[in-house]
């Protein structure tokens, strides 16, 4: 369905590791205050993993840590053997074409057409012709459905196509790793299932890995291998859907169930009612 891209650099793996991605005693943090804390986990070759937990549970920073926009202050984040912290510039940028990232609701180049979206990529990293170009986007697109809207513009698509579109150009160098951060935000029934047939198809169709942060919890599980729940900054449950959907932690409880009580509160932690209101009459 979709065609090898004879471009990027050389692939480095290590046969012998089942790892893409591995995290060790991983701390990240703005000033005093951690977002990460002392986080181990792998992402393992051609699987689905997902990375869930309540907003602000860090799980766009560990996509920015693997990526290398942000670099750990303790710790190592390897793709595929290399420490991605420790790369130079011109590392960082052979391991980042050996990704592919959706990013929510898509991102697409408002003043470039569906097309000229998913050819960006191949015109930036590689000397191909725009003959094979041609033929790579077409290809692509058709994997996503959308080889008819090439020529439209992203505003004369629909949110669930923009996604789409945006997937088409997430795959169009061929990544070993794709980083979906919340693709599902804001799609009806109808583009939500087709989202996450697309990601656990292209997944084993090309034989890729994938990385996903999501809060949908029923989608997500049924397309994924593993599932990492993040909590307060530290892994709180990972294993199998059915092992997190089973596990007994408060807080993995009430995520995975949407309940309203639990350890994640509505209220903002702060002074009582009484205290506030005494203060302000004092």
């Amino acid at each position: 369905m979709v065609g090898p891209v004879p471009a990027g650099p050389a692939r480095m793996s290590d046969p012998d590791s089942t790892a893409l991605v591995e995290c060790r005693h991983l701390s990240f943090g703005y000033g005093d205050r951690f977002v990460l804390e002392d986080i181990s986990l792998t992402v393992q070759r051609g699987k689905v993993t997902s990375l869930m937990g309540a907003s602000g549970g860090g799980k766009t920073t560990m996509l920015r840590l693997i990526g290398g926009q942000v670099r750990a202050q303790k710790g190592e984040v390897l793709f595929d053997g290399r420490d991605v912290g420790q790369l130079d510039h011109d590392g960082l940028y052979a391991v980042r074409r050996r990704m592919g990232m959706l990013f929510q609701f898509g991102a697409l180049f408002a003043d470039l057409s569906v097309f000229d979206n998913v050819a960006f990529p191949l015109r930036e990293s590689t000397g191909l012709p725009e003959s094979l170009i041609r033929d790579v986007v077409l290809m692509k697109l058709e994997a996503v459905g959308l080889r008819g809207a090439c020529d439209l513009m992203p505003s004369e698509i629909s949110g669930g196509m923009s996604r789409r579109a945006a997937l088409a150009r997430a795959i169009a160098l061929d990544p070993d790793l794709i980083m979906y951060d919340e693709p599902f935000s804001g799609l009806d029934p109808i583009s939500l299932g087709t989202a996450a047939r697309l990601i656990r198809q292209l997944n084993d169709t090309l034989g890729i890995t994938s990385l996903v942060v999501s809060h949908e919890i029923p989608e997500t599980f049924h397309m994924s291998d593993q599932v990492i729940v993040l909590a307060n900054g530290r892994i709180a449950a990972q294993g199998t859907p059915q092992q997190v959907r089973e596990s007994s932690d408060p807080l993995v409880y009430q995520f995975v169930h949407a309940l309203s009580e639990g350890p994640v509160q509505f209220h903002y932690p702060g002074p009582t009612v009484a205290q506030d209101y005494s203060g302000g009459l004092g």
